[in-house]
């Protein structure tokens, strides 16, 4: 039995923003619970409603910059750095920029959409 799993068929999650998601290690592609690791890309002028998630996430910017309205203070972040944001804060992400914004995204425990608890 091999000690490791190389993913090479990530899960598209399905959106309706023009957002690219692909979740390479978390439940709905590996069924694991415990953190979930997607590879994104925001399209310029995109931004999701608010949200307090029950889960850790921590951000690292790949290409172009992404903005985060963090319990009321506006964060942006480019190429190269990241970020760890606390479970149960409400936080808002856009890219209101030009630009796409490729980044990784991790959860802990893994991103559901039970636990995100986005405004509407």
């Amino acid at each position: 039995m091999k000690k490791y799993f190389i993913q090479k068929s990530p899960f598209v999650v399905p959106t309706t923003d023009g957002k690219l998601i692909e979740e390479h290690h978390g439940i709905a592609t590996t069924n694991n619970p415990d953190i979930s690791i997607a590879h994104m890309i925001a399209p310029p002028h995109w931004k999701e409603p608010f949200q307090t998630p029950e889960f850790e996430e921590y951000t690292y910017i790949i290409k172009g910059k992404k903005q985060f309205v963090i319990e009321g203070e506006t964060v942006v972040l480019e190429a190269g750095q990241s970020i760890k944001i606390d479970k149960n804060t409400r936080v808002q992400y856009s890219n209101p920029f030009e630009e796409p914004c490729e980044y990784l995204a991790i959860c802990t425990p893994a991103f559901d959409f039970k636990k995100v608890h986005r405004e509407e």
